[in-house]
């Protein structure tokens, strides 16, 4: 597809590179002349230096030609403007980030009344995962397919768990509950496991179970289930008031500590069921004066992924709280994995996974959709939930006997609402939606794409 992209900060480079690498072409769009060149030098793709909101601008990127414009500037307003310019020009398709609590009160109509294939607002998409691991502390990371159906968890085998020294094939065998282990990363190593991977201790391992299966599988493991019942918050900004609402909304506690009197006066009008500190994070007197030792649940929301670093670092000393650290930069990826700082949330890398899920659908509309894309394991590999929309290859066919491509699982199906662990001997059906693991990321944008000898799906 022919893709123009405004806006050539960390979402927008991402997106890129990204979308390069699967074969689009890109121009990107920005006013700095050297990040479009460093953009261009480091993607292949092309490059034009201007206000993505210009018309002129955006005929000399060839919207006229375009298939899709996604607008990821810092400013909402030049996002929707964008937008709207693009659609009269040249009636592509249009994603916009959006980020105002305002507008994001309004986005149903903004979105109907511009014409808007996609609004995706960083912060309150950040706020609804961490919310999913405060409920389910045990977890490092949570994701859901099948409109909540269906969970694929993520977690640290510790030492003395039932899990340690056990081949995967006796796990269900002694849990006695429908759970599938499908990711094993092991010192570096990605696993795309089968029944006889022995895991170890410190392996992190992913799961996909139904919510309910989930909560009696790490019951029988002797872990946490229940959600917490307070929260620290540091940091009051866009992301901690839509987690807030979140919290309060299912009976967690909730205090922010925040720097800015003005702010913290505008999040008391706000978050009225809140408690607001007006004060520094990084101040130990004030975070053992406010009960951190006390906290179930510790979020580090500051501007600086340092500070957030190093205060979940102090946390971790103090409390045995659920601690959740929002990073926005993946220049401290290695460093992250070797600290055990519990969940780390990085709102950039929502944001583009949620518009490369949206881009992957647009190319198959007719066979099966892209309905959910998550990238895991430090983007070495990818969950993605299929709808089948019609029958083909890969129906009706016991899935022992289809010819699939190696480093890929077949791991969950929804059916009418019924979660299956598919076995050799199932097969999949028209209507079905089917979760597929992979390190083969960016290569599945249909499920026809699992076979062996496969391009892409049913859309060429």
């Amino acid at each position: 597809m022919n893709i123009i992209i405004a806006g050539c900060g960390k979402v927008g480079s991402t997106l890129a590179e990204q979308l390069s690498r699967e074969g689009h072409d890109i121009t990107v769009i920005d006013q700095r002349a050297d990040v479009v060149k460093h953009v261009t030098d480091t993607a292949d793709v092309r490059g034009v230096a201007g206000n993505g909101a210009s018309y002129n601008i955006q005929k000399e990127a060839g919207i006229g030609e375009a298939d899709l414009l996604i607008a990821v500037t810092d400013a909402d307003e030049v996002n929707l403007l964008c937008c709207l310019i693009a659609k009269k020009a040249g009636g592509c398709k249009t994603i916009a980030r959006v980020r105002n609590p305002i507008y994001h009160q309004e986005i149903g109509h903004i979105k109907g009344e511009l014409g808007l294939s996609m609004v995706i607002n960083p912060e309150f998409a950040a706020s609804s995962e961490i919310a999913r691991l405060l409920r389910f502390p045990s977890a490092i990371e949570i994701n859901t397919f099948a409109k909540g159906r269906i969970e694929l968890l993520r977690f640290r085998v510790e030492a003395g768990s039932l899990l340690d020294g056990r081949k995967l094939k006796d796990i269900t065998e002694l849990t006695q509950c429908e759970t599938l282990v499908c990711i094993v990363e092991r010192k570096g190593e990605i696993i795309i496991p089968d029944g006889e991977v022995c895991l170890q201790t410190d392996d992190t391992i992913s799961i996909v179970a139904s919510p309910l299966n989930a909560s009696r599988f790490f019951k029988l493991m002797g872990v946490q289930t229940n959600q917490v019942k307070n929260t620290m918050i540091i940091g009051g900004s866009k992301t901690a008031y839509y987690l807030t609402r979140r919290l309060t909304a299912m009976g967690i506690k909730v205090k922010i500590i925040e720097k800015n009197m003005a702010r913290c006066e505008e999040l008391c009008e706000l978050l009225p069921q809140a408690m607001i500190i007006c004060g520094d994070g990084t101040d130990e007197e004030l975070m053992e004066e406010e009960g951190l030792k006390d906290a179930e649940g510790f979020v580090s929301l500051t501007d600086m992924d340092e500070e957030n670093i190093m205060l979940s670092l102090y946390a971790k000393s103090v409390s045995r709280a659920k601690k959740i650290t929002k990073v926005n930069h993946n220049t401290y990826d290695a460093v992250i994995d070797t600290l055990d700082i519990g969940s780390v949330v990085n709102p950039k890398r929502i944001t583009a996974e949620s518009i490369l899920q949206y881009v992957r659908a647009m190319q198959n509309s007719i066979g099966s959709n892209v309905e959910t894309l998550y990238h895991l394991a430090d983007g070495r590999a990818e969950a993605l939930e299929f709808i089948i929309r019609e029958d083909g290859e890969v129906t009706d066919v016991p899935l022992q006997d289809l010819s699939l491509k190696p480093h890929l699982l077949i791991c969950a199906v929804n059916r009418k609402g019924r979660m299956i662990l598919p076995r050799g001997q199932d097969s999949l059906q028209k209507g079905d939606s089917v979760v597929v693991i992979t390190t083969r990321c960016g290569e599945l944008k249909d499920i026809r794409d699992v076979l062996a000898g496969q391009g892409s799906g049913y859309g060429r």
